[in-house]
């Protein structure tokens, strides 16, 4: 099964990451407000990138790295 690292642009400009087995149903949830406890305070307006890995754990750990860098670098990071 692959996993997805996505981002999203939410109603106060700031942007949230995380990983989901289907983005499809995890940005609704976000949308609904039973997703992150920061998207039920800040919904999400759109997705802006994601990228799909193999397995959780290589998601995870991209995630992490993504989490890391400046706002400046983490659309970029999706096209590397």
């Amino acid at each position: 099964m692959s996993w997805v690292l996505y981002l999203l642009e939410c109603n106060n400009g700031a942007y949230y990451a995380g990983i989901t087995n289907d983005l499809t149903a995890r940005f609704a949830a976000h949308l609904a407000g039973k997703g992150a406890r920061y998207t039920r305070a800040n919904p999400p307006v759109k997705i802006l990138a994601s990228k799909v890995y193999a397995d959780r754990s290589a998601a995870s750990i991209a995630e992490a790295k993504l989490k890391n860098l400046p706002r400046s670098q983490k659309r970029e990071f999706f096209y590397e």
